[in-house]
């Protein structure tokens, strides 16, 4: 007797979100440990743990956890329980993966261009492998989607106006050359993400 069950053709299944979510976020971590070895950083959440990771002495990961937990109330009421909880499974693994990729790889000759560039591009992969798969990394994404909807500020913006914030920050903490090579990095990244991202070009979930 064959099997009548329809399988929904934009729905990813269980073992190819699995491999979804660990290659981006194993992407990911590897972007933040080229950030992490030339003394860079990012926009977004992301960006300001690196930040306060250098300031602080603390780990990435265990800051970037920690800023994430206000934002998952939010992600529950704009996205959904699906893709909450692929989002915290997504955060938890890449602050897992940022505390063990220092046991395992180092850089002895790592020029800050070639970081940023590098750090750009296997970040871009990195969320495109996750948003395809209904994931995020949670943070200031989520707030900026939730206040469009809420009063109409358009969520760009506010994304934009937080990384300003990081960058400012960041110039009274960090090196002038680190923070402009950060920049290089950061506009490497949203080049990827905006050329990419399409969902009228890949609508599965």
């Amino acid at each position: 007797m064959s099997d009548t069950r329809i399988q929904d053709p934009h729905r990813h299944t269980l073992p190819e979100d699995t491999q979804g979510l660990l290659t981006g976020t194993l992407l990911v971590a590897l972007s933040v440990s080229l950030l992490h070895g030339a003394g860079l950083f990012t926009g977004q959440i992301a960006g300001l743990s690196l930040v306060l990771s250098y300031v602080t002495g603390w780990s990435f990961g265990a800051i970037f956890f920690t800023l994430n937990l206000p934002f998952y109330w939010l992600a529950f009421r704009r996205m959904g329980a699906r893709f909450t909880v692929k989002t915290v499974l997504s955060v938890a693994l890449l602050s897992g993966f940022t505390e063990i990729f220092p046991h395992l790889l180092s850089f002895a000759i790592l020029h800050p261009g070639a970081a940023a560039v590098l750090a750009g591009v296997t970040a871009g992969a990195g969320l495109l492998a996750l948003f395809r798969h209904g994931a995020s990394l949670g943070g200031v994404g989520i707030v900026a989607l939730y206040l469009q909807d809420r009063t109409g500020f358009k969520a760009g913006r506010t994304q934009i106006l937080f990384d300003c914030g990081v960058f400012l920050f960041a110039l009274f903490v960090l090196p002038l050359d680190k923070v402009l090579w950060s920049l290089l990095g950061g506009m490497v990244l949203n080049v990827i993400i905006l050329i990419n991202h399409r969902r009228d070009r890949y609508i599965a979930t």
